[in-house]
């Protein structure tokens, strides 16, 4: 339950790439007809793979860290 908390706690303070709120936004793109569903796990590979070079972590290390 704390690892939750502590990633939780990470998305709100904004330290986490591929927080929820960008994953549903990319969705919502998908939805919307703007982006396939190839397209949206390329953007989200893209997203993980820069977060350590923006200063963030992704939702998998804020996990672990907790």
């Amino acid at each position: 339950m704390d690892k939750r908390r502590a990633l939780h706690a990470a998305e709100k303070d904004g330290q986490v790439a591929d927080s929820m709120e960008v994953r549903m936004e990319l969705v919502k793109r998908m939805n919307a007809g703007e982006l396939t569903l190839t397209q949206v796990q390329d953007e989200l590979k893209k997203i993980k793979r820069n977060a350590k070079k923006n200063g963030l972590v992704t939702r998998s290390q804020a996990f672990s860290r907790g």
